[in-house]
């Protein structure tokens, strides 16, 4: 990642753009990192709707059968001294 100044990046504006479409572009001011210029695609990807663990759930394969047991343990908790 490429770290502009703010001056240069107000000065050479085009060029970050074109840089931001190949990797992200770091924008400082005194020496600290106050932005970062990413794509379009980039930002697409971060910003997409992600799926639901329900959504999830229902894909698995053994979604709604009705064959499979699941059996919970009896035995009693451990006791820890506290």
């Amino acid at each position: 990642m490429k770290d502009w100044q703010v001056q240069e990046a107000k000065a050479r504006f085009a060029d970050l753009i074109r840089a931001a479409g190949d990797s992200p572009q770091e924008i400082t001011y005194h020496g600290k990192p106050i932005a970062v210029v990413i794509s379009r695609d980039a930002y697409d990807h971060l910003t997409a709707p992600r799926e639901s663990l329900v959504d999830f759930m229902r894909r698995s394969p053994i979604y709604g059968a009705e064959d499979i047991e699941l059996e919970r343990q009896d035995s009693l908790p451990r006791e820890v001294d506290l």
